[in-house]
C-alpha cells in the first residue's frame, strides 16, 4: 500500500510540472490534521436537480463524511459528458477540479495535457472493478484517465405483444412480423450493418494510420443490402422522434436507441415492453451480427487541479460501486462496476441485461482517435444517398468507393 501510494504521488508531482502555471500538488494531510479545501466538480443538470435526488450533491457530501481530514467547500458546475471536455482542454486552470465526460472525447484531453493520470491505489481500485473493455475505454498511451461510472451505446427495444424473443434475433424475421424503425441518416447507428460483414476503422480502433477500411466487395454487398432494406415497407426510416412516435401510436413495434429513452418507451408500452442486444441481418444468404459502436461515460480530473489527491479521491467515490448504485437508482443510469453487476436486483433488469451484453457482444469501441472526425459526415451522406435514392446498384460500387475515400480523408 505504501509503495503504491508513492508510486502515485510522484506521477501527481509529475502531472503538477506539466500543468505549469506556478500551481503545486496536493500533499496527503497528516495525521490529525484538517485540511480545507474547494473542490469544483461539473456534471450534467439532471445530475443536481431535485427532481432527480440530487445524486451529485447526496455523493459529494456521502465523500465529505468519509473524508473528515478534508474540510471541503463544493462548488458545483453544469457541464454533460458531451462538452465538459472541450471546456477543460480550452481552459484548464478555469475549469472544474473533477468533470464528467464521454470517453470518445479523450483525446481531446490528453492533447491539451489537461486530464490527470490515475496510478496506485485509485488506479488499482478502477481495474479492479471494471472490465478490461470498459477501462480500455478511457486508456490512452498506457495511461487511465478517469474512472468509467457506465457503457454507452445502443440497442433494440421492442413491443414483446408483437416480437417473440426468438424473432428479435433476427431482423429480417421481423420485418415479416412487424415495422422496424432504425435511424438510417444517422452515422453512430448506420456502420453496424458495414462493420457487421468485416468493415474495420483503424484496426482496432486505436492505430490512427491504419486508416479506414470500408472498401471492396464487403463493403458495397452492405450497401447493396441497405438499398434492398429502405424499400421494404416494414423499414422506416427514424429521424426527428418520428420512432418515438410511431412507437406511441402503434404504427412502429421497434426502435434502436438507448438507456436515455428507456423511461419514455415503459410509459408507452408498460409490460410488452421488450429489450434486447443488436439483431443479426441476412446478406447473400448469410447471418451477418449489426455491431454497434461504444464507449462509456467516466469522471476525469483536471491536471492542474491544486488538490489532486482530494480530487482523484473524490473521483474514485463518485465511480464507486456505492455512487454507481444510486445514480441506476435516482436516474436509471446502468452500472458497469463488476460488483454491481453481480447484484440479482441490477442483474435481472433487462435493460441492465441489454446494455451489457450489447458492450460485451454486439459492439466494437468506438474509435477515439483523431482521424475518427472524418468519418460522420460521409456515412450520413450514404444514408441520405440512399433514402433519397441517388444511391442505387448500379452505382453502389462506385458510391462505397466515394464513402471509403472521404473517410480516410481530411477534406470532409
Amino acid at each position: 500500500m505504501k509503495r503504491n501510494l508513492a508510486i502515485l504521488m510522484a506521477g501527481i508531482m509529475g502531472l503538477s510540472m506539466l500543468g505549469g502555471c506556478g500551481r503545486t500538488a496536493q500533499s496527503e494531510p497528516k495525521e490529525g490534521e484538517v485540511q480545507d479545501i474547494r473542490l469544483m466538480v461539473w456534471a450534467p443538470s439532471e445530475d443536481q436537480s431535485k427532481d432527480s435526488g440530487e445524486w451529485l450533491q447526496t455523493c459529494c457530501e456521502a465523500f465529505a463524511e468519509e473524508h473528515p481530514e478534508y474540510n471541503i467547500q463544493f462548488v458545483y458546475g453544469v457541464a454533460d459528458e458531451a462538452t465538459a471536455a472541450s471546456q477543460v482542454a480550452q481552459d484548464p486552470e478555469a475549469s472544474a477540479d473533477v468533470f464528467m465526460y464521454a470517453n470518445d472525447n479523450l483525446t481531446v484531453l490528453t492533447d491539451a495535457k489537461a486530464a490527470a493520470k490515475l496510478g496506485g491505489i485509485y488506479e488499482e481500485a478502477v481495474l479492479s472493478t471494471n472490465s478490461k473493455t470498459v477501462t480500455d475505454s478511457v486508456t490512452a498511451d498506457g495511461f487511465l484517465y478517469g474512472v468509467p461510472f457506465t457503457t454507452n451505446t445502443w440497442y433494440m427495444f421492442y413491443d414483446k405483444s408483437v416480437f417473440s424473443e426468438e424473432d428479435v434475433k433476427s431482423l429480417d424475421t421481423m420485418l415479416e412480423k412487424g415495422v422496424v424503425s432504425f435511424p438510417f441518416t444517422n452515422s453512430w447507428y448506420l456502420p453496424s450493418f458495414y462493420v457487421g460483414n468485416g468493415c474495420t476503422l483503424f484496426e482496432d480502433g486505436t492505430v490512427e494510420e491504419a486508416g479506414v477500411d470500408f472498401s471492396g466487395e464487403k463493403a458495397e454487398d452492405v450497401t447493396n443490402y441497405l438499398i434492398d432494406l429502405i424499400q421494404n415497407p416494414n423499414f422506416v426510416v427514424d429521424a426527428d422522434g418520428s420512432g418515438m412516435a410511431g412507437l406511441r401510436d402503434g404504427s412502429i413495434n421497434a426502435i434502436f436507441t438507448g438507456s436515455w429513452d428507456a423511461g419514455n418507451i415503459r410509459e408507452i408500452l408498460g409490460e410488452n415492453m421488450g429489450v434486447t442486444s443488436l439483431p443479426t441481418y441476412n446478406l447473400n444468404g448469410e447471418e451477418k451480427q449489426m455491431m454497434a459502436y461504444a464507449g462509456s461515460k467516466a469522471i476525469g480530473v483536471n491536471a492542474t487541479s491544486d488538490h489532486m489527491v482530494a480530487a482523484i479521491q473524490l473521483a474514485v467515490y463518485l465511480g464507486s460501486a456505492e455512487a454507481q448504485k444510486l445514480h441506476y437508482e435516482l436516474r436509471n443510469v446502468v452500472p458497469c462496476n463488476t460488483e454491481l453487476l453481480e447484484d440479482t436486483t441490477i442483474a435481472s433488469d433487462m435493460l441492465v441485461t441489454a446494455q451489457n451484453d450489447t458492450f460485451d457482444r454486439t459492439s466494437i469501441l468506438q474509435p477515439f482517435v483523431s482521424a475518427m472526425a472524418n468519418c460522420w459526415t460521409p456515412v450520413e451522406n450514404m444514408g441520405k444517398g440512399i433514402r433519397n435514392k441517388t444511391v442505387t446498384h448500379e452505382n453502389a460500387k462506385e458510391q462505397t468507393e466515394g464513402m471509403n475515400e472521404a473517410m480516410n480523408s481530411n477534406g470532409l
